[in-house]
């Protein structure tokens, strides 16, 4: 019996529009969302930035994980980490915790019990609670006031729910918001801005930190960057936020409400003009002139470059990528090349790219990670040159790849000449 694997074009899907999109590319009508994620073994707390190394960038803190210890086993491999093998403890709960709720009752004294082992008091201590917890539903909130006034210092919750990804407060959107409620407000410095998008820095050439200075910004704020409590705290001194991924939207919300300081959202693109009308609607936003050219011109020698070395250059898309997958492959298809194969989850907001590129590419097939007709997938059947992300490359494992999901994110003028410089490479060493 002929195996099928399961894709829809491109052209088709923005036929259905975002009202009809198939079962099959929505991850909420699935079990389990399992791919990508096992790739990168990237669980919400394991590999990466999930919830346990994400609730730790408040800088001095120090994680309780309260879990079962088949959830609390993959925290090992991460606390052999540099700076985390010290900051990880653990409370496992047994089968009769798991039914009554019992270790719900140990929680302060074991706050307490790290407190008093650490040399130096920690600025906080976050607690990581699994999906038994949010099937019990444990009031986090209650119980971390309770361990905080017990054990003196602030004690916030880290919620490693596997079954609300899909839900109006994933844990990575939740994480976000816990890690910078313990900023206080501060009399705000207009030359102070803060950057709210990742748990790492921004390349250290990323434009946008020339461009902030150029505005006369002397202080830019990022939480990885603070190298202590107190100018984690002056994060509350800024003038206005910087909000470069939408998993930040809720904590900017609550910053605004809480701080009083406003936001203003950028998005991470790699089509050059809308990059430049991107910093357009920035200047305007912020009454200031913004000279991009230098960025520009750099970005697009990158992209000519390659466009010229390797013209129409066929390539297959992962979801595994720092990059919407969709914007990333429509504007490969502005810049001449051809696009294939895109694998992806649909939203809603994919629609504005998927429209367009259906008219530049409408055969353009689009696969899912989700589907478990992807183990019949057969690499053989279209010609791909090169991949992009994890996933596109296990795909076709006999192409030049760029996994292009580095811990350090692009952003920018600089992201998109990056992935070019990167791409030049995967190409030449291809051909070596």
């Amino acid at each position: 019996m002929e195996k099928e694997v399961y894709y829809i074009t491109v052209a088709d899907l923005a036929e259905k529009g975002p009202r009809h999109i198939p079962d099959e590319l929505r991850s909420s009508t699935h079990l389990i969302y399992s791919s990508p994620a096992t790739l990168s073994f990237n669980s919400p707390g394991a590999q990466g930035f999930g919830v346990k190394r994400a609730g730790l960038a408040i800088p001095g803190s120090v994680m309780l994980l309260v879990a079962p210890g088949c959830c609390g086993r993959n925290t090992t491999m991460l606390s052999e980490l540099g700076g985390y093998s010290d900051r990880f403890f653990y409370l496992l709960m047994d089968d009769t915790d798991i039914v009554t709720g019992r270790h719900l009752n140990k929680i302060s004294e074991a706050v307490q019990e790290v407190v008093d082992s650490l040399e130096e008091k920690p600025s906080a201590v976050m607690i990581c609670i699994t999906c038994v917890d949010a099937l019990l539903g444990t009031d986090m909130e209650r119980v971390c006031r309770k361990a905080s006034d017990y054990a003196g210092v602030p004690v916030l919750p880290c919620y490693m729910y596997a079954l609300t990804r899909e839900g109006r407060v994933p844990p990575m959107t939740a994480v976000r918001k816990t890690v910078y409620s313990l900023l206080e407000k501060r009399k705000k410095k207009s030359t102070t801005v803060n950057i709210l998008g990742e748990f790492a820095p921004f390349l250290d050439d990323t434009e946008l930190y020339e461009i902030l200075h150029s505005l006369g910004v002397k202080k830019i704020n990022e939480i990885s960057r603070c190298r202590d409590f107190e100018e984690y705290l002056s994060m509350a001194e800024a003038n206005f936020n910087l909000i470069l991924n939408p998993e930040c939207r809720l904590a900017a919300e609550d910053i605004r409400k809480r701080l009083d300081i406003p936001g203003i959202e950028l998005t991470r693109l790699y089509q050059i003009d809308k990059i430049h009308r991107q910093y357009e609607l920035l200047s305007g936003a912020l009454g200031m002139p913004i000279d991009d050219r230098k960025y520009y011109d750099q970005a697009l020698e990158a992209v000519n470059a390659f466009g010229a070395a390797w013209p129409n250059t066929s390539f297959a898309i992962g979801e595994c990528v720092s990059a919407d997958s969709f914007e990333l492959a429509l504007a490969l298809l502005r810049y001449g090349h051809q696009v294939p194969e895109i694998y992806g989850t649909v939203s809603d907001e994919n629609f504005i790219y998927i429209k367009k590129i259906a008219e530049l590419s409408p055969d353009t097939r689009i696969y899912t990670n989700l589907s478990p007709t992807m183990m019949y997938y057969d690499c053989g059947e279209g010609h791909i040159d090169v991949t992009i992300g994890m996933d596109a490359g296990y795909y076709h494992p006999g192409c030049a790849g760029v996994p292009w999901n580095q811990e350090r994110q692009p952003f920018g003028y600089s992201g998109l000449r990056h992935l070019f410089e990167e791409l030049t490479k995967a190409r030449e060493g291809s051909q070596a």
